[in-house]
């Protein structure tokens, strides 16, 4: 125990100085703060019927009803209790309090990857503090994209997997791939993990290209086999949340449409589906805020513009008479109706750019002079394509091709998140450069010549945005004349004055950028002088790589403070009372009716989950609701309210707000169509644009709209009018609904639940029976004459199988990594 303490002291020391700055960076949460994520506080709103049902049955329901009509609950939460890494996942999250359990992953992972690189110590420290602490992972954790965290925090020990098996310890790097791609999956963003297997595949490429010009194919084909069947078992720990969510991806708004091009709004369905992929694309010339972080004004916020020292606060005062709290109120107004903030780009909003560190990127661009190992080749090969493909509209040659043609790319929206790759990219090329720097390998006067243009580039660029920034950059939106035009009307024509306020935007914007890049230039000569000094002998090794890390740091630190500080934090008890409820919701509450909706026009009632926090509602928040259903807000909700859709889908509350008191109001909607209902007769439809057509306007009680696809369901001659005949619910469990029925002849029942054939199956008196889809997006059924009992039960084959699956999976993997260990183990003690 001793010798292996004494072995790993450092690596135990390193590990402990990672949880020391989480504890200090993080330190509200030593008062049991957590932070205050919108997106989480909304989870929790979507997950409410999940977790009420959890509580009670102590397990969780795989579909619930509280958004969008219905909608399978493994989307928003789900245990996956079989699966293996469900338990890896919450001993990183439930170890340490959030999010330093997700901060301390980055570091620790990205650490490995350094130490498998033979990276000395501190300088792989300043490595995993440089990736962990790059801004996008704050301003994620600011968001709440937790899961999006989690992902990025496996990309480097899946990496350093991969090149322990492929160095030929293959038992050891493909139990350890295995494990860490099985916990990437179980993170659950596919977007992640998609990026990464596409830089794998670039990197796999470049080592086949090595192997063949090295003659070590078969070698490299052994690897090849372990790694592939590493991913295979890592993708069958998984195949419950894979299964399910690929079933479910078909049948959402990132599938195919129903509607024609033609029926839905007269435009290209691809082009509407590219405009949504790159709505958030990263700027041609916001790359440059990799190395100076504000270049482009930062947040999408105002809180320089209403510092009393900004130009623009002292431009407004003119007009206020110099009042702080009127000048303020004018610039928010500003802000609100002509988008005059700090940030220039063409985002429609951020959180804040991609900062990598001056520091870092300096000592990139030290790696593309000195580093000799063909892994440069597949970090620049993979920067340059990431950086291309985040470029999205504004690139649209590579992000086209790839939109257009690359399997599954299409699927994702934010193309500027595959920077999340870049960013561990351009430390690792940095960190590699040092070592080369440090191995002695080239003469001291070639790196002290590659280190000084290295420095020339960063540090000049940087020293000329400093001194002259609008040599480069315009510090204006590209709607700028078309602000100081509006600006100039709400100003009474007075074009002089509204041309001094944007100019004074502009100088704020200005000083921004100019007080960062003096900053990045400070960073980049003091990085030079310790890499100089260690390659001049005039510094040990060891404390030039421990002052770097503390550089590197420092750098990251102040700049993350601007996204996630302790004003994100606040206590418990308030995140737990985040959604209170109102006069009109407590009275909502009281109705025990246990399956009804409710429409919220108080909200943006569809992007928008807080009505979920009491009510079953027909709105809600998720990135990918169900195409049919997104396709009924279109048509029959987003210009004006269908009264028939609502009360088709039982919607029996409408609140709304009085525009004069903004008091609350609830009206009861007597028209609700109830639980389920017979209807006298079917009016069949030949497609999806027929059938939307037909609901613009219909009695749902009366008639049934039912695609003719489902015509060989309907016994036409069995059925009678209906008269006499009665439904009703009996029992309400989210994925088990049970109804009775008498009826003197066959009828055609309608049931006011969302139609999602990937394992609702419907039985009557125990016998699974046929059900259809109606009204466009709910169930039907033709029923029997008689006294029945109908259920409707949530089985998806792909969720039960799938755990199953799962548990053997990951079973093989705790032994593969035993084995493994135990072999490597041996092998130490017989060497």
């Amino acid at each position: 125990m001793n010798n292996w303490l004494k072995a790993n002291g450092i690596h135990l020391a390193i590990i402990g100085f990672f949880v020391i700055i989480c504890f200090v960076y993080f330190s509200p949460v030593l008062q049991g703060k957590s932070p205050a994520q919108d997106d989480v506080l909304q989870a929790k709103a979507m997950q409410k019927e999940i977790m009420e049902y959890k509580d009670k049955d102590g397990k969780a329901p795989l579909w619930t009803n509280q958004m969008f009509g219905g909608m399978p609950a493994y989307q928003i939460w789900a245990e996956y209790a079989y699966n293996g890494a469900t338990y890896g996942i919450r001993l990183i999250v439930n170890t340490f309090p959030q999010p330093i359990g997700a901060i301390l992953l980055l570091l620790s992972g990205t650490y490995f990857l350094f130490i498998v690189l033979r990276v000395n110590p501190w300088l792989a420290a300043a490595g995993a503090i440089a990736f962990a602490f790059t801004t996008y992972n704050f301003v994620l954790i600011s968001a709440g994209h937790n899961n999006k965290v989690l992902a990025i925090g496996f990309f480097a020990p899946i990496i350093a997997g991969i090149l322990l098996t492929l160095r030929g310890k293959y038992w050891v790097g493909g139990s350890l791939t295995a494990l860490f791609l099985a916990l990437l999956i179980r993170a659950n963003h596919v977007q992640m993990a998609y990026y990464l297997l596409l830089s794998v595949i670039i990197f796999m490429a470049i080592e086949f290209y090595q192997a063949y010009k090295a003659k070590t194919l078969p070698a490299l084909g052994k690897a090849v086999g372990v790694l592939t069947a590493a991913a295979l078992l890592a993708v069958m720990v998984n195949a419950g949340v894979l299964w399910t969510t690929a079933e479910y991806a078909k049948e959402t708004i990132r599938g195919k449409a129903n509607l024609t091009a033609a029926s839905a709004d007269g435009g290209d369905a691809n082009a509407k589906a590219k405009e949504y992929a790159y709505g958030w694309s990263q700027g041609v010339g916001e790359s440059f805020t990799f190395l100076i972080p504000d270049l482009y004004g930062g947040a999408t916020s105002i809180n320089e513009l209403v510092k009393p020292e900004s130009h623009m606060f002292k431009a407004i005062s003119e007009l206020t008479g110099g009042d702080p709290g009127q000048t303020t109120q004018a610039i928010q107004q500003l802000a609100q109706n002509l988008n005059m903030q700090q940030y220039w780009g063409e985002k429609p909003g951020t959180s804040g750019g991609y900062y990598f560190g001056a520091v870092i990127c300096f000592l990139f661009v030290f790696g593309l002079f000195i580093v000799r190992s063909h892994l440069k080749w597949w970090i620049l090969a993979t920067t340059i394509l990431f950086i291309l493909l985040s470029f999205g509209k504004n690139f649209p040659l590579i992000s086209d091709l790839f939109f257009d043609y690359f399997p599954l790319y299409n699927k994702f929206r934010a193309v500027e998140s595959i920077l999340a790759v870049v960013g561990l990219m351009v430390p690792l090329l940095a960190i590699l450069a040092v070592k080369e720097a440090q191995d002695g390998d080239i003469d001291q006067k070639v790196l002290i010549k590659k280190l000084k243009i290295s420095a020339g580039i960063t540090g000049g660029f940087a020293l000329v945005v400093a001194i002259i920034p609008t040599l480069f950059f315009s510090f204006t939106t590209a709607n700028h004349q078309e602000i100081v035009q509006a600006l100039t009307q709400s100003l009474e024509n007075n074009a002089a004055l509204a041309h001094k306020i944007t100019n004074a935007l502009i100088e704020d914007r200005i000083s921004i950028a100019r007080a960062d890049a003096f900053r990045s230039f400070i960073l980049i000569a003091i990085a030079f002088g310790l890499v100089w000094a260690f390659i001049t002998k005039k510094m040990s090794v060891q404390m030039a790589c421990g002052l770097l890390a503390v550089v590197v740091l420092f750098d990251m630190w102040q700049v993350d403070r601007r996204y996630l500080n302790n004003s994100n934090f606040a206590t418990k008890s308030d995140l737990a009372n985040h959604f209170q409820p109102r006069d009109v919701d407590n009275f909502i509450i009281a109705d025990k009716d246990p399956d009804f909706r409710v429409l919220d026009m108080t909200i943006n009632t569809f992007s928008n989950a807080s009505a979920s926090a009491f009510h079953k509602t027909v709105g809600g928040y998720h990135a990918a609701k169900l195409k049919r259903y997104q396709e009924l807000i279109e048509k029959q909700f987003s210009k004006s309210v269908n009264q028939d859709v609502l009360d088709m889908l039982n919607t029996k509350y409408i609140i709304t707000q009085d525009p004069q008191n903004g008091s609350y109001k609830m009206q009861r909607n007597a028209t609700a169509a109830g639980h389920a209902w017979i209807v006298p007769r079917v009016q069949f439809a030949k497609d999806a644009d027929e059938e939307m057509k037909a609901i613009n306007s219909f009695d749902p009680k009366q008639e049934a709209i039912v695609d003719v696809r489902y015509k060989n369901l309907i016994d036409e001659k069995r059925l009678g009018p209906g008269t006499g005949a009665l439904i009703k619910l009996d029992s309400y469990h989210p994925d088990h609904l049970v109804y009775t029925y008498s009826a003197p002849t066959d009828v055609i029942a309608v049931f006011s639940e969302i139609y999602y054939d990937k394992g609702w199956n419907m039985y009557v008196d125990g016998a699974e029976k046929p059900y259809f889809r109606a009204d466009y997006v709910l169930r039907a059924a033709q029923l029997e004459a008689g006294n029945h009992k109908v259920e409707f039960k949530f089985e998806p084959t792909s969720y039960y199988v799938g755990e199953k699956i799962s548990l053997v999976a990951s079973l093989l993997l705790v032994a593969s990594l035993g084995f493994a260990f135990y072999s490597e183990n041996k092998k130490k003690k017989a060497a």
